[in-house]
């Protein structure tokens, strides 16, 4: 997942590309050309530049997530549950697909409940702790 989040700057955002002519963001990174049909720009790709995504959102759908996926994820041993959430963000008002806290759980989630960016361990090896944006809870 290099080059999908940072926090380089102590706030974790979502790092994607946005066309120079109409607009349209994308995630992850889209480096080939807009693909947005209405989009009156040259489409050789000339057009995108790198976009850091708004930090909040509101949830759209979540989910537990109760069995292991298969590889290439990789999880801990013992698998350990966590919740997924979709979170419609504030500004560009598309949907983003992560994990939630892992200190939260789907009963203290509600649909169109107000959220933010962080970051979690997604899983630790002999090399690293492997890190991955979530999403948490937040008060309006």
């Amino acid at each position: 997942m290099a080059d999908w989040f940072t926090a380089d700057d102590g706030q974790v955002r979502l790092q994607g590309t946005r066309c120079n002519e109409c607009g349209t963001p994308y995630f992850p990174k889209n480096t080939l050309a807009c693909r947005n049909p209405q989009c009156s720009g040259p489409h050789d790709g000339t057009e995108l530049a790198e976009y850091l995504f708004s930090t909040r959102g509101r949830i759209w759908s979540y989910a537990d997530a109760r069995y292991k996926p298969p590889a290439p994820y990789v999880s801990p041993d013992p698998f350990v549950p966590y919740v997924v959430a979709a979170v419609e963000l504030e500004v560009e008002k598309m949907v983003i697909l992560g994990q939630v806290d892992r200190s939260f759980t789907v009963d203290d989630l509600a649909v169109g409940m107000p959220v933010e960016l962080t970051i979690g361990t997604l899983y630790e090896d002999e090399e690293a702790e492997r890190t991955v944006w979530m999403w948490r809870p937040v008060n309006d």
